[in-house]
Formats: C-alpha cells, sequence, structure tokens
C-alpha cells in the first residue's frame, strides 16, 4: 500500500517537473524570439538610418555642385542646401527609432521634390546665360568692327580735314620789289640808285583757290633795308604769342580768283645795300623776296 502512495507521488512530481520544463522551454523561445526581433528592427533602422543620411549627403553635393556655378539663383541654393546640413545634423543627434525615421525620410523627400524644381530652373537659367552670352560675344565682336571702322574713318576724316585745310590755304607767289624816281610830271622811271629811289615797290601775286573761303584778306608787308631797320608805318600787332611790326598793311577782297597785289612805300635818302621783304597773313610769314639797291 505504501509503495503504490510512493509510486503516485512521484508520478505527480515528474508530470510537474515536465509542465515547469515545458514552461521554460516555452518562455527561452519567447525571449529568444523578442531578442531577435529587436535586433531585427536594431538593424533594420540602422541601415535606414544610414541610407537617409547617405541620400542627405547626396542632396548637400548636388546643391554644392549648383551653388559653385555662381548663378543668380545661388542665394535660393544655398537656404535650401543648409536646411539638408541640418536635417543631417539633426539625424545624426537622433537615436534612430523607426518613427523618426520615418519623419526624416518624410523630410528628406521634401526637401528633394524642391531640389529638383530648383534644378529645373537652374539649369534654364544657365541655357538663357549661355543664349545671352553667345549674343554679347557677337555684339562686342560687332562693335569693336563698329569701332575699328569708325576709328579708321576719323583717321581719314582727320587727314582729309587737314588737306583741307592745307588746301584752302591761299598762296602768296611771285613776290618782288624794286624802286623808282618820280618825275615831276607824275612819271615813274625804275632805278636800282639808292640816291635816286623816292619809292619802293612791292608786288606779290594770291593764286586762285577754289576751296579756300572767300572775303577780305589782310596781308602784313614788312619792308626791312639794310641796315635792319623796318620801313613804313611801323606798326606793331600782336598773334597769339608774337609780336609782329610790318611796314604797312593790305586789304584784298578775294573772290576765289588770281589776284595781283602791288603797293608803294614812299621814302628817301634810302641806304645802300640789300633790301628785304616779307609777307605775313595773320603774323604767319606766307613769302619772302629780297633786292638790291646800289
Amino acid at each position: 500500500m505504501e509503495n503504490q502512495k510512493s509510486s503516485s507521488s512521484l508520478k505527480a512530481i515528474i508530470a510537474v517537473l515536465a509542465v515547469l520544463l515545458v514552461g521554460s522551454l516555452v518562455y527561452i523561445f519567447k525571449v529568444t524570439s523578442d531578442v531577435t526581433t529587436v535586433q531585427t528592427e536594431l538593424k533594420t533602422t540602422m541601415t535606414e538610418k544610414e541610407s537617409v543620411m547617405k541620400d542627405l549627403g547626396d542632396l548637400k553635393a548636388t546643391y554644392d555642385a549648383a551653388i559653385s556655378e555662381n548663378t543668380s539663383m545661388s542665394d535660393e541654393l544655398i537656404q535650401e542646401r543648409d536646411k539638408v546640413v541640418n536635417l543631417m545634423a539633426d539625424l545624426n543627434k537622433s537615436k534612430g527609432d523607426v518613427a523618426s525615421l520615418a519623419k526624416y525620410r518624410t523630410q528628406f523627400n521634401a526637401l528633394q521634390s524642391n531640389m529638383k524644381v530648383l534644378m529645373a530652373e537652374n539649369e534654364n537659367l544657365k541655357k538663357e546665360n549661355t543664349t545671352l552670352t553667345t549674343q554679347r560675344d557677337s555684339t562686342v565682336v560687332v562693335l569693336d568692327e563698329t569701332k575699328k571702322n569708325v576709328e579708321t574713318l576719323a583717321g581719314q576724316n582727320e587727314e582729309l580735314a587737314k588737306a583741307v585745310e592745307k588746301g584752302s590755304k591761299l598762296t602768296v607767289l611771285n613776290t618782288s620789289g624794286s624802286a623808282f624816281k618820280l618825275r615831276s610830271s607824275g612819271k615813274q622811271i625804275e632805278t636800282d640808285k639808292a640816291s635816286r629811289a623816292d619809292v619802293l615797290r612791292v608786288n606779290f601775286t594770291i593764286a586762285e583757290n577754289q576751296i579756300a573761303q572767300s572775303g577780305d584778306k589782310t596781308y602784313q608787308v614788312q619792308v626791312i633795308d639794310s641796315k635792319n631797320n623796318v620801313l613804313g608805318d611801323k606798326k606793331t600787332e600782336t598773334f597769339g604769342d608774337n609780336t609782329l611790326t610790318y611796314s604797312f598793311a593790305v586789304n584784298v577782297a578775294y573772290e576765289n580768283k588770281t589776284v595781283n597785289v602791288s603797293r608803294d612805300l614812299k621814302g628817301k635818302d634810302f641806304a645802300k645795300g640789300t633790301y628785304y621783304i616779307n609777307i605775313f597773313n595773320q603774323g604767319e610769314l606766307v613769302s619772302k623776296t629780297s633786292f638790291v639797291l646800289n
């Protein structure tokens, strides 16, 4: 009878132990499964964090490249790039749980969408700038050619103006001097004797010039005797920085045709020797000659 009780107690103990063993195995399996799940989730979140960080890094690199092109959109691109940099800093500090990673992925998607829009605008702007640069370069070439042509024409006009100015100057020719003796009858007899001379005559010719300006012309005639004295009225006049003392002035009505001019300078006791005649126009020497009285 006692053996039967002992056997029943043993069976009961074995049954309890079996139940405990099964419970332990179930608990261990559950714990192991939970740990595996947590590890898997951690691995997944870390991979996702790295993925988002890489995508943000690529986005920043895209903005850096666009900003380096220095377009008129640089300020907008810099603002968007700074948003990416700030998000990368926040992500780096985060614990990387599923909820926060989802939030960062959403923010990345929004930034990426903005980037696509800005990049499209930037590309259009670059194309427009390229077109404008080409047009500007073409314009510069045309302007350079025009400038060269203008400079050439200006040079030609200047040379032409100089030629016209030179050609429009009147030429004084055939300047000569001589002496005459006056008879009581009024007749004049040419002489080369200083003692007989009563009048010195100056002759010159103003040549025809069709491009010269017509009108009254004034010439200053300077007669200098062998003793270096200016004869006649000895008028003094200033032309610019120069002062001229001359014997008399001649006014001529010039109409672009040849004009022969003859003027007499009366005097007495003329000295022997060489006499010099200088013709000036507004202080500029235009002709000269000399003659001798014995």
